[in-house]
Protein backbone atom coordinates (compact mmCIF):
# COMPACT_ATOMS: atom_id res chain seq x y z
CA UNK A 1 0.00 0.00 0.00
CA UNK A 2 1.10 3.74 -0.17
CA UNK A 3 2.42 5.90 2.67
CA UNK A 4 1.02 9.49 3.19
CA UNK A 5 3.84 10.90 1.06
CA UNK A 6 3.05 8.69 -1.70
CA UNK A 7 -0.51 9.89 -1.72
CA UNK A 8 0.47 13.47 -1.65
CA UNK A 9 2.52 13.25 -4.80
CA UNK A 10 -0.32 11.46 -6.41
CA UNK A 11 -2.02 14.38 -5.68
CA UNK A 12 0.13 17.27 -6.59
CA UNK A 13 0.53 15.19 -9.73
CA UNK A 14 -3.48 15.66 -10.42
CA UNK A 15 -3.04 19.35 -10.10
CA UNK A 16 -0.34 19.78 -11.93
CA UNK A 17 0.91 16.89 -14.03
CA UNK A 18 3.87 18.97 -15.14
CA UNK A 19 5.03 20.28 -12.17
CA UNK A 20 9.09 20.03 -11.26
CA UNK A 21 10.24 17.80 -8.65
CA UNK A 22 11.59 21.11 -6.72
CA UNK A 23 7.60 22.53 -6.69
CA UNK A 24 6.53 19.60 -5.89
CA UNK A 25 9.55 18.73 -2.87
CA UNK A 26 9.05 22.62 -2.03
CA UNK A 27 4.88 22.47 -1.46
CA UNK A 28 5.48 19.14 0.15
CA UNK A 29 8.18 20.13 2.63
CA UNK A 30 10.80 17.47 1.52
CA UNK A 31 13.60 17.59 -1.08
CA UNK A 32 14.00 17.08 -4.59
CA UNK A 33 15.42 13.91 -4.07
CA UNK A 34 12.77 12.41 -2.48
CA UNK A 35 10.19 13.50 -5.11
CA UNK A 36 12.32 11.72 -7.78
CA UNK A 37 12.65 8.41 -6.05
CA UNK A 38 9.28 8.25 -4.83
CA UNK A 39 8.38 8.97 -8.75
CA UNK A 40 10.44 6.20 -9.66
CA UNK A 41 9.50 4.31 -6.89
CA UNK A 42 5.52 4.78 -7.87
CA UNK A 43 6.36 4.17 -11.91
CA UNK A 44 7.84 0.99 -11.86
CA UNK A 45 5.59 -0.65 -8.70
CA UNK A 46 2.36 1.63 -8.86
CA UNK A 47 2.31 1.47 -12.88
CA UNK A 48 2.47 5.54 -12.11
CA UNK A 49 1.55 7.44 -15.51
CA UNK A 50 1.19 11.23 -16.27
CA UNK A 51 -0.50 11.66 -19.46
CA UNK A 52 -1.85 14.82 -21.06
CA UNK A 53 -5.40 14.78 -22.84
CA UNK A 54 -7.20 16.79 -25.08
CA UNK A 55 -10.24 17.97 -24.31
CA UNK A 56 -12.25 16.50 -27.34
CA UNK A 57 -14.96 19.02 -27.08
CA UNK A 58 -12.97 21.97 -27.81
CA UNK A 59 -10.47 19.84 -30.12
CA UNK A 60 -13.64 18.80 -32.47
CA UNK A 61 -14.25 15.67 -31.04
CA UNK A 62 -16.84 13.29 -29.12
CA UNK A 63 -16.83 10.33 -27.15
CA UNK A 64 -19.06 6.84 -27.57
CA UNK A 65 -19.02 4.27 -24.59
CA UNK A 66 -18.96 1.38 -26.67
CA UNK A 67 -20.64 -2.40 -24.74
CA UNK A 68 -19.13 -5.12 -27.17
CA UNK A 69 -20.09 -8.79 -26.75
CA UNK A 70 -17.83 -11.71 -28.42
CA UNK A 71 -17.77 -15.36 -27.68
CA UNK A 72 -15.88 -16.49 -25.25
CA UNK A 73 -12.62 -17.93 -26.90
CA UNK A 74 -12.61 -14.59 -28.88
CA UNK A 75 -13.19 -11.84 -26.32
CA UNK A 76 -9.62 -11.25 -25.21
CA UNK A 77 -8.90 -10.82 -29.02
CA UNK A 78 -11.38 -8.32 -29.70
CA UNK A 79 -10.50 -6.19 -26.50
CA UNK A 80 -6.83 -6.70 -27.52
CA UNK A 81 -7.52 -5.11 -31.33
CA UNK A 82 -9.42 -2.31 -29.33
CA UNK A 83 -6.23 -1.54 -26.81
CA UNK A 84 -4.23 -1.30 -30.50
CA UNK A 85 -6.49 1.69 -31.73
CA UNK A 86 -5.21 5.16 -30.97
CA UNK A 87 -8.85 6.31 -30.73
CA UNK A 88 -9.63 4.36 -28.05
CA UNK A 89 -9.57 4.26 -23.95
CA UNK A 90 -11.03 2.33 -21.03
CA UNK A 91 -10.61 -0.68 -22.54
CA UNK A 92 -12.18 -3.41 -20.11
CA UNK A 93 -13.36 -6.81 -20.28
CA UNK A 94 -15.95 -6.92 -18.00
CA UNK A 95 -19.23 -9.37 -16.95
CA UNK A 96 -18.38 -13.23 -17.19
CA UNK A 97 -15.19 -12.29 -19.76
CA UNK A 98 -17.50 -12.51 -22.84
CA UNK A 99 -18.07 -8.45 -22.50
CA UNK A 100 -15.99 -5.69 -23.68
CA UNK A 101 -16.32 -2.06 -22.76
CA UNK A 102 -14.55 0.85 -24.38
CA UNK A 103 -14.44 4.12 -25.07
CA UNK A 104 -14.30 5.75 -28.60
CA UNK A 105 -13.24 9.06 -29.45
CA UNK A 106 -14.60 9.94 -33.13
CA UNK A 107 -14.20 13.31 -35.01
CA UNK A 108 -17.63 15.36 -33.90
CA UNK A 109 -20.20 15.65 -36.21
CA UNK A 110 -19.58 11.69 -37.49
CA UNK A 111 -22.91 10.31 -37.80
CA UNK A 112 -22.62 6.80 -36.01
CA UNK A 113 -19.02 7.29 -35.57
CA UNK A 114 -19.16 4.63 -33.85
CA UNK A 115 -19.63 2.11 -36.87
CA UNK A 116 -16.83 3.12 -37.86
CA UNK A 117 -15.27 1.05 -35.31
CA UNK A 118 -16.90 -1.79 -36.57
CA UNK A 119 -16.36 -1.70 -40.47
CA UNK A 120 -12.45 -1.41 -39.57
CA UNK A 121 -12.60 -4.97 -37.13
CA UNK A 122 -10.92 -8.00 -38.17
CA UNK A 123 -14.07 -10.05 -40.12
CA UNK A 124 -12.97 -12.70 -37.96
CA UNK A 125 -12.72 -11.40 -34.51
CA UNK A 126 -16.23 -13.09 -33.65
CA UNK A 127 -18.33 -9.79 -32.30
CA UNK A 128 -21.75 -10.82 -32.23
CA UNK A 129 -23.89 -8.04 -30.31
CA UNK A 130 -22.70 -3.92 -29.64
CA UNK A 131 -24.75 -1.42 -28.55
CA UNK A 132 -23.38 2.31 -28.06
CA UNK A 133 -24.01 4.77 -25.79
CA UNK A 134 -22.99 8.86 -26.49
CA UNK A 135 -21.07 10.71 -23.92
CA UNK A 136 -23.14 13.66 -23.38
CA UNK A 137 -21.88 15.00 -19.52
CA UNK A 138 -19.23 13.58 -17.52
CA UNK A 139 -19.73 14.25 -13.82
CA UNK A 140 -16.61 12.61 -12.69
CA UNK A 141 -13.34 11.32 -14.95
CA UNK A 142 -11.47 13.18 -16.96
CA UNK A 143 -10.71 16.38 -15.21
CA UNK A 144 -12.24 15.69 -11.95
CA UNK A 145 -10.11 12.48 -10.40
CA UNK A 146 -11.22 9.60 -8.07
CA UNK A 147 -11.62 11.04 -4.81
CA UNK A 148 -8.84 7.77 -3.20
CA UNK A 149 -6.47 9.51 -5.81
CA UNK A 150 -5.96 13.50 -5.17
CA UNK A 151 -7.84 13.69 -1.43
CA UNK A 152 -4.09 13.93 0.67
CA UNK A 153 -3.53 17.58 0.11
CA UNK A 154 -4.68 21.32 2.07
CA UNK A 155 -6.23 23.66 0.07
CA UNK A 156 -3.02 25.83 0.55
CA UNK A 157 -1.14 23.54 -0.92
CA UNK A 158 -3.40 22.37 -3.74
CA UNK A 159 -3.37 26.59 -4.83
CA UNK A 160 0.41 26.73 -4.66
CA UNK A 161 0.42 24.11 -7.03
CA UNK A 162 -1.85 25.82 -9.50
CA UNK A 163 -5.15 24.23 -8.23
CA UNK A 164 -8.13 26.54 -9.66
CA UNK A 165 -9.79 25.79 -6.56
CA UNK A 166 -10.06 22.84 -3.51
CA UNK A 167 -13.65 22.18 -4.88
CA UNK A 168 -14.32 18.60 -4.81
CA UNK A 169 -14.36 18.57 -8.77
CA UNK A 170 -13.43 21.54 -11.68
CA UNK A 171 -15.53 22.45 -13.66
CA UNK A 172 -14.33 21.98 -17.69
CA UNK A 173 -13.75 26.12 -19.21
CA UNK A 174 -16.98 27.80 -20.24
CA UNK A 175 -17.76 28.01 -23.81
CA UNK A 176 -17.20 31.86 -23.49
CA UNK A 177 -13.41 31.15 -21.89
CA UNK A 178 -12.45 29.01 -25.00
CA UNK A 179 -14.75 28.10 -28.05
CA UNK A 180 -13.48 24.91 -30.40
CA UNK A 181 -9.67 25.42 -30.76
CA UNK A 182 -8.06 24.76 -34.47
CA UNK A 183 -5.15 22.19 -34.00
CA UNK A 184 -2.23 22.79 -36.63
CA UNK A 185 -0.03 19.00 -37.17
CA UNK A 186 2.19 20.36 -35.04
CA UNK A 187 -0.33 20.89 -32.24
CA UNK A 188 -1.39 16.54 -33.14
CA UNK A 189 2.00 15.61 -32.50
CA UNK A 190 2.77 17.25 -29.28
CA UNK A 191 -0.44 16.04 -28.18
CA UNK A 192 0.28 12.56 -29.36
CA UNK A 193 3.67 12.96 -27.42
CA UNK A 194 2.05 14.20 -24.04
CA UNK A 195 -0.72 11.07 -23.97
CA UNK A 196 2.46 9.38 -24.12
CA UNK A 197 4.09 10.96 -21.50
CA UNK A 198 2.45 13.76 -20.13
CA UNK A 199 6.09 14.74 -18.55
CA UNK A 200 7.98 14.53 -21.38
CA UNK A 201 10.89 17.48 -21.47
CA UNK A 202 10.50 20.48 -23.59
CA UNK A 203 13.42 19.49 -25.45
CA UNK A 204 12.06 16.20 -26.49
CA UNK A 205 8.85 17.77 -27.59
CA UNK A 206 10.60 20.12 -29.69
CA UNK A 207 11.85 17.90 -31.59
CA UNK A 208 8.97 15.86 -32.19
CA UNK A 209 7.08 18.90 -33.34
CA UNK A 210 9.73 20.83 -35.08
CA UNK A 211 9.21 24.40 -32.99
CA UNK A 212 11.51 25.78 -30.33
CA UNK A 213 11.56 25.06 -27.15
CA UNK A 214 10.15 28.37 -26.47
CA UNK A 215 7.49 27.97 -28.82
CA UNK A 216 6.43 25.05 -27.55
CA UNK A 217 6.25 26.28 -23.90
CA UNK A 218 4.17 29.23 -25.39
CA UNK A 219 1.69 26.68 -27.50
CA UNK A 220 1.75 24.15 -24.09
CA UNK A 221 0.62 27.18 -21.89
CA UNK A 222 -2.04 28.89 -23.79
CA UNK A 223 -4.03 25.22 -24.97
CA UNK A 224 -3.77 24.17 -21.22
CA UNK A 225 -4.93 27.81 -19.85
CA UNK A 226 -8.26 27.62 -22.38
CA UNK A 227 -8.58 23.64 -21.71
CA UNK A 228 -7.90 22.31 -25.04
CA UNK A 229 -5.22 19.98 -23.01
CA UNK A 230 -5.14 18.88 -19.12
CA UNK A 231 -3.06 16.30 -17.56
CA UNK A 232 -4.22 13.39 -15.52
CA UNK A 233 -2.74 10.55 -13.34
CA UNK A 234 -3.04 6.39 -14.68
CA UNK A 235 -2.29 4.29 -11.34
CA UNK A 236 -3.28 0.85 -10.35
CA UNK A 237 -6.46 1.67 -8.33
CA UNK A 238 -6.04 -1.31 -5.99
CA UNK A 239 -3.22 0.19 -3.81
CA UNK A 240 -5.50 3.31 -3.31
CA UNK A 241 -8.27 1.22 -2.24
CA UNK A 242 -10.11 -0.07 -5.24
CA UNK A 243 -9.31 -3.91 -5.68
CA UNK A 244 -13.21 -4.73 -7.01
CA UNK A 245 -13.91 -2.96 -10.10
CA UNK A 246 -17.71 -2.58 -11.24
CA UNK A 247 -19.47 -0.69 -14.14
CA UNK A 248 -22.72 0.99 -12.92
CA UNK A 249 -25.26 0.94 -15.64
CA UNK A 250 -28.26 3.06 -13.91
CA UNK A 251 -31.39 4.19 -15.60
CA UNK A 252 -32.53 7.67 -14.28
CA UNK A 253 -35.98 9.75 -14.89
CA UNK A 254 -34.52 12.35 -17.19
CA UNK A 255 -36.10 15.31 -14.48
CA UNK A 256 -33.76 13.59 -11.71
CA UNK A 257 -31.31 12.34 -13.82
CA UNK A 258 -29.16 15.93 -13.05
CA UNK A 259 -30.04 15.87 -9.47
CA UNK A 260 -28.86 12.08 -9.40
CA UNK A 261 -25.76 12.50 -11.03
CA UNK A 262 -24.82 15.55 -8.82
CA UNK A 263 -25.36 13.42 -5.57
CA UNK A 264 -22.87 10.70 -7.11
CA UNK A 265 -20.00 13.03 -7.33
CA UNK A 266 -19.35 13.13 -3.87
CA UNK A 267 -19.49 9.51 -4.00
CA UNK A 268 -16.16 8.49 -2.86
CA UNK A 269 -16.35 5.22 -4.47
CA UNK A 270 -17.08 6.23 -7.74
CA UNK A 271 -14.33 7.36 -10.15
CA UNK A 272 -16.63 7.32 -13.11
CA UNK A 273 -19.85 8.87 -13.92
CA UNK A 274 -21.25 10.16 -16.97
CA UNK A 275 -24.91 11.05 -18.46
CA UNK A 276 -25.39 8.96 -21.86
CA UNK A 277 -27.64 8.29 -24.61
CA UNK A 278 -29.33 4.48 -24.18
CA UNK A 279 -31.87 3.13 -21.81
CA UNK A 280 -29.27 3.43 -19.34
CA UNK A 281 -28.57 7.29 -19.44
CA UNK A 282 -26.26 6.95 -16.50
CA UNK A 283 -23.13 5.28 -16.08
CA UNK A 284 -20.61 4.67 -13.54
CA UNK A 285 -17.22 3.38 -12.50
CA UNK A 286 -17.31 1.82 -8.50
CA UNK A 287 -13.69 1.24 -7.07
CA UNK A 288 -13.88 -0.65 -3.43
CA UNK A 289 -11.85 -2.65 -1.20
CA UNK A 290 -13.34 -5.77 -1.64
CA UNK A 291 -16.50 -7.47 -1.93
CA UNK A 292 -18.49 -6.48 1.38
CA UNK A 293 -17.25 -3.05 0.42
CA UNK A 294 -19.05 -3.32 -2.68
CA UNK A 295 -22.29 -5.01 -1.35
CA UNK A 296 -22.15 -2.28 1.30
CA UNK A 297 -22.03 0.70 -1.44
CA UNK A 298 -24.63 -0.68 -3.67
CA UNK A 299 -27.09 -1.59 -0.72
CA UNK A 300 -26.44 1.68 1.31
CA UNK A 301 -24.97 3.92 -1.15
CA UNK A 302 -26.64 3.88 -4.11
CA UNK A 303 -29.65 2.13 -2.34
CA UNK A 304 -30.28 5.26 -0.59
CA UNK A 305 -30.45 7.27 -4.16
CA UNK A 306 -34.27 6.57 -4.12
CA UNK A 307 -34.71 7.96 -8.22
CA UNK A 308 -32.49 5.22 -9.54
CA UNK A 309 -34.92 3.22 -11.57
CA UNK A 310 -32.92 0.19 -12.39
CA UNK A 311 -29.74 -0.41 -11.96
CA UNK A 312 -26.99 -3.03 -14.25
CA UNK A 313 -23.91 -4.35 -12.48
CA UNK A 314 -20.82 -5.47 -14.47
CA UNK A 315 -17.70 -7.17 -12.80
CA UNK A 316 -14.36 -5.28 -14.01
CA UNK A 317 -12.00 -8.11 -14.67
CA UNK A 318 -8.78 -6.98 -16.42
CA UNK A 319 -8.40 -3.21 -17.61
CA UNK A 320 -6.41 -3.50 -20.48
CA UNK A 321 -5.99 0.12 -21.68
CA UNK A 322 -6.29 3.47 -19.46
CA UNK A 323 -6.43 6.55 -21.04
CA UNK A 324 -2.96 7.01 -22.10
CA UNK A 325 -1.99 5.70 -25.90
CA UNK A 326 -0.35 2.19 -25.76
CA UNK A 327 3.51 2.14 -27.45
CA UNK A 328 5.70 -0.17 -27.43
CA UNK A 329 8.42 2.21 -27.79
CA UNK A 330 10.96 3.29 -25.07
CA UNK A 331 8.89 6.24 -22.93
CA UNK A 332 10.05 9.57 -23.52
CA UNK A 333 12.49 11.59 -20.82
CA UNK A 334 10.69 12.71 -18.01
CA UNK A 335 10.39 16.57 -16.70
CA UNK A 336 12.26 16.74 -13.82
Amino acid sequence: MLDDLDRALIHALHINGRASFTQIGGVLAVSTQTVSRRYDRLREHAALRVVGLPDPHLTGHEQWLLRLTAAPEAALDLARALVRRQDTSWVYLTGGGTEIVAVLETPLGTAHGHSLLLHELPPSIGLTAVSAHHLLHTYVGWRTPWHMSASALRPRQQHLLGGAKPADHNEPPSPERCRQVKLSPADHALMEALRHDGRTSVGELAATTGWSPATVSRRLDNLRDCGAIFFDVEIDPALLGGSTKILLWMAVAPAHLDEVATTLTYHAELAFVAHTTGPTNLVAHALCRDSAALYHYLTHGLGAVKAIRTLETAPVLRTLKAVGTISSTPTSPRHG
